[in-house]
Formats: structure tokens, sequence, C-alpha cells
């Protein structure tokens, strides 16, 4: 059995290892007891400055280091300790995971819907566990869903488009307000007839199928979560195609993605697609049909 005076070493050795490395001020002894005053100010180890630090020690070429870690977001530079990362790369990572996982299961906000006048509906997927357990479930409709969009939807538009979390919803909050409307003023500018907006929970990008068996449109969008990565959760993608149908696959659309402030501006990434909209329907043809006619390989 581990003894206190063994408790108070470990925490003797970690406090040190903490004040060694800068992230702990004791401007007083440290009394394991705590009938001592410890300042623990820890400063937000996710800011920029320490993700850009270089952990590796007796670095032979510091300024090649750097130079090499500004060109890329990958985890490098980050040294080790024994088998083991350094604590604040470590403590980096785990805070990144858990904007992931926030990400993964966060539900959009209902008030957004609102300000949108998207009502929502569902695919066959029951929770978000199964959701990402079962891709295929997030392609179609449930029953519920598809009464509902034949009820309120406009039939035979020029462009359909919906709104769904698909792999992050967190990407739609950031992104919803600044697209949508760039995309929805861009088609009306252009003359095109648009079905009724709406929001999908627990979608995949497959669905662009079902959902044009009932609305049977010319062109089919959706703005939908991007796959989250570590510590970013708000790009979203927007893919579309052309009277997609049952059998319609990934090379029968085209794509919008990287969407965020830092990465595709939402404004211009919703002029993108008009334009891209407008060609589709100019040629009659999406994905690679639509770039080999473009490229007049094809009619």
């Amino acid at each position: 059995m581990i003894t206190q005076q063994q408790i108070e070493s470990i925490i003797d050795a970690v406090v040190a290892e903490l004040q060694r490395q800068g992230l702990v001020r004791n401007e007083r002894p440290f009394v394991p007891s705590g009938a001592g005053d410890l300042n623990l100010d820890l400063p937000d180890i996710t800011a920029l400055e320490y993700r850009t630090r270089a952990y590796v020690e007796n670095v032979r070429k510091p300024d090649v280091l750097r130079a090499l870690m500004s060109t890329t977001p990958s985890r490098i530079g980050i040294g080790h300790a024994g088998p083991r990362y350094r604590n604040i790369p470590q403590f980096i990572f785990l805070a990144d995971h858990a904007v992931t996982q926030d990400a993964l299961f966060k539900e959009i906000d209902p008030a957004l819907l609102q300000q949108f006048n998207l009502f929502e509906v569902q695919t066959q997927a029951s929770n978000r566990q199964e959701y990402l357990l079962r891709p295929d479930l997030g392609r179609k409709l449930s029953d519920t869903a598809r009464k509902t969009l034949q009820e309120k939807c406009v039939k035979k538009p020029d462009v359909q488009i919906y709104v769904s979390d698909g792999l992050s919803a967190a990407a739609i909050e950031h992104n919803l307000r600044d697209i949508f409307p760039v995309i929805q003023q861009g088609l009306q500018q252009a003359g095109l007839k648009m079905g009724t907006p709406f929001y999908v929970k627990y979608g995949r990008v497959g669905l662009l199928n079902d959902v044009n068996s009932i609305v049977d449109a010319k062109v089919v969008v959706t703005l939908i979560g991007e796959r989250p990565g570590l510590g970013r959760a708000e790009a979203a993608s927007v893919y579309m195609g052309y009277r997609p149908q049952s059998d319609s696959n990934d090379a029968d659309r085209d794509v919008v993605c990287n969407i965020f402030n830092g990465g595709t501006n939402p404004l211009e990434a919703g002029a993108y697609v008009v334009e891209y909209i407008k060609r589709m329907l100019k040629h009659q043809a999406s994905g690679i049909k639509l770039k080999l006619i473009e490229q007049g390989i094809s009619k």
C-alpha cells in the first residue's frame, strides 16, 4: 500500500516539473498538506504560442525546425519524455480530441433553424451512435421524414437546398448565417425556382438521392458538416448533384469543401455554389460528366 509520504513525494515531483516548464507560479513554499498557499496559475495551453512552440530539446538547427513547423499544421517538433509525448503537447492533443467529440455529439441550435424557417426531419438513424456505426442509415429518410417532405416541399424545382448536421452540427452553426443567404440571393437573381429548404438530422452525403426521389429537382444541394479534425469542428461542405438518382455516387457529384473562416470563406463559397449550379443546369450534368463536357471530351 502506498504511504502518505510516497504520495507527498509524487506531488512534490509533479509540481516541480510544472514549475520547471513554467506552468505553475509558486510564490510561497509548497506544503503537501495544503496548509500553504500554492498559486496554480495555469495558462491556456491551446493558445497559439503553445501550439507553435518546439518541444524538442537540444535541437542542432532550431531555425530549420521552426521553419519546418510553420509549413504544416501536423504535430511535429513535439518532443518526447521516454516513450511518451511531453506534457504540453499531450494536453493539447487531449483538448483537441475533446473538441472533436463535442462536435460529433452536438445538437443543432433550434433557434438557428427557426431563423431560416427550416423544418426538421430525420434519417433512418435513430440516434447519434447508430448514425456513426451505420452510415447507410444516414443515406435514407425515415418514413415520417418522407411523408413530411411529400406534404411540405415544392415539387420539381430547379434547385432543392437542404441542410444537414453530418458529422459536425457546429460547422452548420458557424457557417449557415453567411453562406445560406448568398446562395438564396444568387439563385433568385439567376431566375431559378427554389424548392422548400429544410434540415435533416443524422444525414450523409448520399441522402441527396433519396431526397430527390421525392422532390424531383433538377439540382439538389446539401450544406453538411464535415468530419471534425483535432481541434477544428467548424468546417462544412456543400455537395451538389444534377438530377441525383438511386444509383448516383460520388462521381456524379460536385463539392465545395473546407468552408469556414480560415479555409474557404463562407461568402465566397456561396458564390461558388451558385456558379456550379448554373453550369450544371447549362450542361445538364454534374461530377465527372460535367468536367468532361466542359473540357470538350464528352457531349
